[in-house]
């Protein structure tokens, strides 16, 4: 601001001739109206400034939860609201404040490795281990080298945010403990071989308790042993021992295989052979007793005609034994040298002959 100069008492007045043109007195007067046409504008300008912060202020707290999704309000730091996917609306920062979580997305842990490379078109992914994960005691006191995956998404955004400072370092922590735990109580060969689910199983159960009592807000979705190996100086001789059980189980598949083929033709062999034994046996009772009502009959015709039917029973088992040959009865009455009597037995038909 140029501050007005007092006339000295040897200056001339404003009529003098010599006086120049006066600078400093034309700059102060200039100040003095801007300063007094800005005094009133300035006020609406900064009402106008102070109506448009507040208004961008409050519109801050305009969020949207996408599909999937949920938030998490918070007022000064406290959880005050759970918000549904949408258009949704907050209490601008400093009062309050928001945050989003994926409530669908499957994660993933590592237990025992770690994926330097992920998998490419063409190239599979590469893996490097982590001892110091991956060795556990088993109950045989075999060292197993375990390599494990796990998959988990959130289930509670409340307790993922405010329960554990770091919920998924503690659903590492919790996946070793858990599985160090099974593989403590079964023998190498049984978690090499069939007793992997069961070995999953029993991690997923003890996981998810632990899970549930931090309150880490978590949900286990699977429990995966991508290897159960034995350390690297006696793999090659448990490797041996693998597939060795898995050639006797293959051996034993076959046999009851070749079983499930063979009992069954045999089954049906022995009916087979036990239903006609039956219908022999059938055959033979009627047989006989067909045999015996002709017997009984014959033996009735017997008693009324013995001679005719003592030579008539005769001449049938004759027939019977000499067949195919031509067959003569003599009669011993007969007489004269001359003169000769026979029965011709052919094909059923009975004819007497007399010869000279």
């Amino acid at each position: 601001m140029v501050k007005r100069r007092k006339k000295s008492d040897n200056e001339e007045g404003p009529d003098s001739k010599d006086r120049g043109i006066p600078w400093e007195d034309i700059a102060w007067r200039l100040e003095e109206f801007s300063r007094r046409l800005m005094k009133g504008g300035q006020i609406r300008l900064v009402r106008a400034g102070l109506v448009a912060l507040t208004v961008i202020w409050l519109s801050s707290g305009i969020y949207i939860i996408g599909p999937g999704e949920v938030g998490v309000e918070r007022q000064f730091g406290k959880f005050v609201a759970q918000t549904d996917p949408g258009l949704n609306y907050r209490l601008p920062w400093p009062i309050q404040a928001h945050d989003v979580v994926n409530m669908e997305t499957i994660r993933r842990a590592e237990i025992g490795f770690r994926t330097v490379k992920a998998e490419e078109i063409g190239m599979p992914a590469v893996h490097e281990r982590v001892p110091e994960e991956s060795l556990m005691l088993t109950r045989d006191k075999n060292i197993a080298d375990i390599q494990v995956l796990v998959q988990y998404r959130v289930k509670n955004a409340t307790q993922f945010l405010f329960k554990v400072k770091d919920p998924e370092l503690a659903l590492h922590f919790a996946t070793e403990v858990a599985l160090r735990g099974v593989i403590g109580n079964t023998p190498i060969d049984y978690a090499m071989l069939e007793g992997r689910p069961e070995v999953e199983a029993d991690t997923w159960d003890f996981l998810q308790t632990l899970l549930d009592d931090y309150e880490t807000g978590l949900y286990v979705v699977e429990v995966k042993l991508l290897a159960v190996d034995p350390p690297e100086e006696v793999k090659d001789a448990f490797h041996e021992v693998v597939r060795a059980w898995e050639d006797k189980d293959r051996l034993i598949q076959e046999a009851r295989g070749y079983a499930l083929d063979v009992v069954p033709k045999a089954r049906g062999d022995a009916e087979k052979e036990t239903k006609a034994a039956e219908a022999y046996r059938d055959e033979r009772i009627l047989r006989a007793e067909g045999d015996t009502d002709r017997f009984l009959k014959i033996l009735d015709e017997y008693q009324k005609a013995k001679t005719v039917t003592r030579e008539r029973l005769y001449l049938e088992m004759v027939e019977s034994v000499l067949v195919g040959t031509e067959k003569f009865v003599i009669d011993p009455e007969a007489g004269g040298g001359n003169l000769l009597q026979h029965l011709v037995l052919d094909q059923g038909n009975v004819s007497v002959r007399s010869g000279k």
